[in-house]
């Protein structure tokens, strides 16, 4: 039960819901009647049966083959397994090394609440690499064509105050990190390299 409430709690910190202690979790859990004999039920098997292999296995490194997809309809019924795909990759040149990443990878930095200027230099630097363009959500940060005086102003903020003084809203005092989509080019061939998002942690 200690699991589930942990599980739960995380699920509902993700979506702004309030958390619950082991003692309320529960009687919520066992208030979960009419889903017992329905597909609910069945999903929950199938996933647990995933989660088995992922938590029960510590000594034994599983390969793609072991997980399973499950598809199935009751009103047939039908049901039936097989094993997934692995995610597209998409090529990148980082640092002169190719670099075939996919949707579930991030470039990951821990500067501190660094300025835009800054992050923009270490990019330069770290992977030779020009930004052109730089969002968070629906926000853009940077960008080549923005107003050349804007663009100074926002180099010396620090990469949170660039952020609020855009969306106008502070950040919750428990969010560590920032996902940041960048678009940059290639300092000698010029070129575009896409990446995949920035996992940006900030305290």
């Amino acid at each position: 039960m200690l699991f589930v409430t942990a599980c739960s709690n995380l699920r509902a910190m993700n979506y702004s819901i309030p958390t619950e202690d082991t003692h309320r979790s529960r009687a919520i859990a066992g208030r979960i009647i009419p889903a017992i004999a329905t597909t609910t039920a069945l999903v929950t098997g199938l996933i647990c049966l995933e989660l088995y292999k992922v938590i029960g296995t510590p000594r034994k490194e599983l390969t793609l083959e072991a997980y399973k997809n499950g598809f199935l309809n009751l009103a047939i019924p039908f049901m039936t397994l097989s094993e997934p795909t692995p995610p597209a990759k998409t090529k990148a040149m980082l640092k002169g090394k190719e670099w075939n990443w996919t949707a579930w990878d991030s470039l990951d930095i821990n500067l501190g609440d660094i300025t835009l200027g800054e992050f923009m230099e270490h990019f330069e630097k770290e992977y030779n690499l020009e930004i052109s363009m730089l969002s968070h959500g629906v926000s853009i940060l940077y960008s080549f064509f923005a107003n050349k005086k804007k663009v100074e102003e926002r180099k010396v903020m620090k990469m949170t105050e660039v952020i609020t003084s855009i969306t106008k809203k502070d950040f919750p005092p428990n969010q560590l990190f920032l996902t940041l989509e960048i678009i940059a080019n290639d300092k000698d061939t010029d070129e575009e390299v896409e990446l995949p998002y920035v996992k940006f942690r900030f305290r």
